[in-house]
């Protein structure tokens, strides 16, 4: 059986994705064929949930297993099969490709076509110009790096004695008196 997903974006007007996929295929096999699809890197971290017809969040597949104290099963991409989950047409998921800034794909299974398979999934139909894969933040923060330095505080004058002057200057932290006070 192949399953036909489409995926749209609310960022981008025209941005349609067409996915067929076999049903035994796996979610990390459709997590592949999305970022082919829209020439993403694979190093980020993503996401699937399962969604109701108000997309609100249900069942999550994550690509690494993650511990949760969720109401659902830890389910893991690799591990998990599409035909598990997915059984209805126009069964609803986000496909969240931004984790900081909680950006995704809306998914929808708009096709069930029984009696045959594929080997590959396959990107069907592609139009308009995929979103940016991260928001503009989180490029300034991965390409500054920043590091607990002088420029981390703001003033290369930055003076440790300072602290003194604010009331920190009776703790000690060398000989672990203050992990052994009576008062914690």
């Amino acid at each position: 059986m192949v399953f036909k997903f489409t995926l749209l974006s609310d960022e981008v007007d025209q941005f349609v994705r067409v996915i067929s996929i076999d049903s035994e295929a796996t979610f990390l096999d459709l997590h592949n064929a999305i970022l082919d699809s829209v020439s993403f890197q694979k190093n980020l971290m993503t996401t699937f949930f399962l969604c109701d017809d108000n997309w609100e969040k249900g069942q999550e597949v994550t690509l690494m297993e993650m511990e949760s104290s969720s109401e659902y099963d830890n389910l893991v991409m690799e591990d998990t099969k599409l035909e598990e989950l997915l059984s209805d047409e126009k069964q609803k998921l986000l496909y969240i490709f931004d984790m900081m800034a909680e950006r995704a794909f809306f998914m929808e299974l708009t096709e069930i076509v029984p009696g045959i398979s594929m080997s590959k999934a396959e990107c069907v139909s592609s139009k308009g110009q995929a979103p940016q894969q991260t928001t503009d933040e989180e490029d300034f923060m991965a390409a500054s790096k920043l590091t607990i330095d002088e420029n981390f505080y703001g003033d290369e004058d930055f003076d440790l004695d300072e602290l003194d002057e604010e009331g920190f200057g009776d703790l000690n932290f060398d000989d672990g008196s203050l992990f052994n006070d009576d008062r914690f």
